[in-house]
């Protein structure tokens, strides 16, 4: 029976967080749906299986025990992100080859169950960390921008699955919104922030001009957002803080990610790795890192906006330390990007 599988819960750094799966009547419809739609593909569910549940402010995650593989991932998302399961679907029929096929999808719940996706970057890098390989990033970030230029061509229908949009010329007004909404920051900070806004507005208008249309912004891709499901095979997962905005600012996550294991030299490999699926349509390469160097910047604002994604009920210490990521991806916009990058 569902109710007698062993559980472990972890909260993280959120341990009054309020999510749905306190709630007996929403986790029990949950399970019992996971339940069916497996039936339904033959697949049965581990009776005596350990279930791992992971609690956060921006969704629940339960892996989930099945015969016959490791197991599955049942997901759940609040209102302001519900639109992972319908984008999680639609990206599987449009680049399959660089994302998890759901098993299933509510997208009117904001429910999806996942296939497991194999071994996580991250611990791939970790587990090779005696023989450190500071050009690990270059493949994964080449290959996911061969995809986003793909996705080039599923821009307005993005936006349609109720995607965010972002759009380079939309985010001056998107900064103004997430810095008067913001509870954390200081009065010092906010008077810096208003008078950085003119310079982002030409940030802005410059990095719309440069040749490369808005798309799909993963937003998060640091290294515990992507499978390695077997050698030289990246699969992207994990969609929830995903923005329709440029491009490149997707670059910002990984390469502070790869910055912080390898060091700053391994800045101008990952760039061009990066920039190589765009070069062409008669965009240089000095232009397309002068732009990388102006999405450095501008990837932080949706960063900071991503933090608003909470179950509804969320509050107190949690969303004070929401405030306080947002906050303090705000004030990356005070910070000139590394000038290994330019």
């Amino acid at each position: 029976m569902l109710r007698e599988t062993a559980e472990i819960v972890d909260r993280g750094r959120y341990p009054t967080a309020v999510t749905p799966w306190e709630q007996e009547t929403w986790r029990e419809e949950a399970l019992a749906w996971t339940r069916r739609e497996l039936t339904t593909q033959g697949i049965g569910m581990h009776g005596t299986g350990q279930r791992k549940v992971r609690l956060r402010p921006w969704s629940v995650l339960v892996r989930i025990p099945v015969e016959g593989s490791d197991a599955v991932w049942f997901k759940a998302n609040p209102p302001a992100s519900a639109f992972e399961a319908r984008l999680t679907e639609a990206l599987a029929r449009w680049v399959p080859e660089h994302v998890l096929k759901p098993l299933a999808v509510d997208a009117d719940r904001g429910w999806a169950l996942l296939p497991d996706g194999g071994a996580l970057f991250r611990d791939v890098l970790d587990s090779t960390r005696g023989q450190v390989d500071p050009h690990a990033w270059e493949e994964p970030l080449r290959r996911y921008a061969a995809m986003q230029r793909t996705l080039t061509a599923y821009t307005d229908r993005i936006e349609t699955l109720g995607v965010p949009g972002a759009r380079t010329t939309a985010l001056p007004e998107i900064f103004d919104r997430t810095v008067e909404e913001n509870a954390a920051l200081e009065p010092s900070e906010i008077k810096a922030l208003r008078e950085l806004r003119p310079r982002l507005a030409g940030w802005c208008e410059e990095l719309a001009g440069a040749g490369i249309d808005d798309t799909l912004d993963h937003a998060d891709l640091h290294d515990g957002q992507l499978f390695v499901s077997e050698p030289g095979r990246f699969t992207f997962f994990d969609w929830g803080d995903a923005l329709v905005s440029h491009p490149f600012c997707s670059f910002l996550v990984p390469a502070r990610a790869a910055r912080e294991r390898f060091g700053p030299e391994v800045l101008p490999r990952l760039r061009d790795a990066y920039l190589e699926p765009w070069e062409g349509n008669g965009v240089t390469q000095a232009e397309l890192r002068r732009a990388v160097g102006l999405a450095w910047r501008l990837g932080a604002v949706g960063r900071a906006r991503s933090f608003g994604r909470l179950f509804p009920g969320t509050s107190g210490g949690v969303d004070g330390a929401c405030d306080a990521d947002s906050a303090r991806w705000l004030l990356e916009l005070l910070t000139e990007p590394p000038t290994q990058l330019l």
